[in-house]
């Protein structure tokens, strides 16, 4: 069962990393409804590489690629979440790190996902934490985020419960889900505050963040874990 699940979420970081950026995102406004709303894979719409260029490395100049980075999380991708950063233990957020940076990041975005939850209508799945306006001199998150829809260093931050980070917490009854934790750089900040437009849903942010990043993509990391409660 382990084996499997890793190989699952195995799959879905180098799918995610060969596939930079995925998908359309929906509408700001429009039918993403649900605990979260956004697209399945998390990411902004496709972007045209450079004429006769890569779509990664080579130091991230220019305009047009994305680049590769790597995103280090306090488990190996595809392993197990810690209790402590899960619903069933403490609901604390992991550090995270990162390098490989491109020389062209004005700031960063952080998408954690369910990959393996549906919500709205089977059309979106659920975000645990999204946090974006990150400095583009930062190259890690500490443990432990406070709640806040906007933090010191100007970085905003949302979930399905409100803005804070949400933990893993698939119930022990089913199998294990698939956590994904996708890192953008950017090279724009992103004019969408934490709590979005007035009566803006949570959905509705996570869409319009989205959107705002559709083409300032300049570099990705993906890393992903698994959780199920434990038995009690």
């Amino acid at each position: 069962m382990r084996t499997a699940r890793m190989t699952l979420a195995l799959m879905l970081v180098f799918a995610a990393g060969a596939l930079v950026p995925a998908q359309t995102p929906p509408p700001a406004g429009g039918a993403a409804v649900g605990q979260a709303g956004g697209q399945r894979a998390g990411g902004p719409p496709p972007q045209a590489p450079p004429a006769g260029g890569q779509r990664g490395g080579g130091g991230g100049r220019g305009r047009g690629g994305v680049q590769i980075m790597t995103l280090t999380a306090p488990w190996a991708p595809g392993a197990d979440i810690p209790l402590k950063f899960t619903q069933a233990g403490g609901d604390i957020s992991p550090a995270l790190s990162w390098d490989n940076v491109p020389d062209t990041a004005v700031s960063f975005a952080l998408i954690v996902h369910d990959v393996s939850a549906a919500a709205g209508q089977g059309t979106d799945d659920v975000l645990h934490w999204m946090v974006w306006n990150i400095p583009a001199a930062a190259r890690s998150l500490p443990e432990g985020v406070p709640q806040g829809a906007q933090m010191a260093d100007g970085s905003r931050q949302i979930s399905v419960t409100g803005p804070n980070y949400r933990g893993p917490g698939a119930p022990a009854s089913g199998p294990a889900h698939v956590y994904l934790f996708e890192l953008y750089a950017l090279d724009s900040m992103i004019d969408v505050p934490a709590l979005g437009p007035a009566g803006a849903t949570v959905p509705q942010t996570r869409a319009a963040v989205m959107a705002a990043m559709a083409t300032h993509v300049r570099g990705k990391a993906v890393t992903a874990g698994v959780f199920k409660r434990p038995v009690t």
